[in-house]
């Protein structure tokens, strides 16, 4: 056997470049081929509408949280609000109220001591 020279080696290396070239022309003219990239592409296609539709949903329960959220936070803010106004008015209840017993108190002390006073006055007048 004869060991190669440059001339075959320049050819055989030729002679593969055109066989390679050959094999990727059909493979990328092979109609099955061609349906499986279509038909991964679809694939890829629906996964990401998948990803879409699950991220929109978790975007969607998110602002629902967070919408439940301030409501409950605004209720409870009112309700304490109301709790606040009705402490308020309960304590001006019992404020007035004190003050007018305390008024009537006055009143009545004040209608004593006139009685006293017009009765010590009667004993003076008496006593001349």
């Amino acid at each position: 056997m004869r060991t190669p020279n440059l001339a075959d080696r320049l050819s055989m290396a030729n002679a593969a470049k055109k066989a390679q070239l050959e094999r990727a022309k059909h493979m990328a003219e092979d109609p099955e081929r061609a349906q499986r990239l279509k038909a991964r592409d679809e694939i890829g296609a629906a996964r990401n509408r998948r990803i879409t539709e699950r991220e929109a949903t978790r975007r969607a329960a998110r602002e629902q949280e967070a919408a439940e959220l301030a409501a409950r936070q605004a209720a409870e803010a009112a309700a304490r609000e109301a709790e606040r106004k009705a402490r308020e008015e309960a304590q001006a209840r019992r404020l007035a109220e004190q003050t007018a017993r305390e008024a009537a108190e006055d009143a009545e002390r004040e209608a004593m001591l006139a009685a006293r006073r017009a009765g010590r006055k009667k004993k003076k007048r008496k006593a001349y």
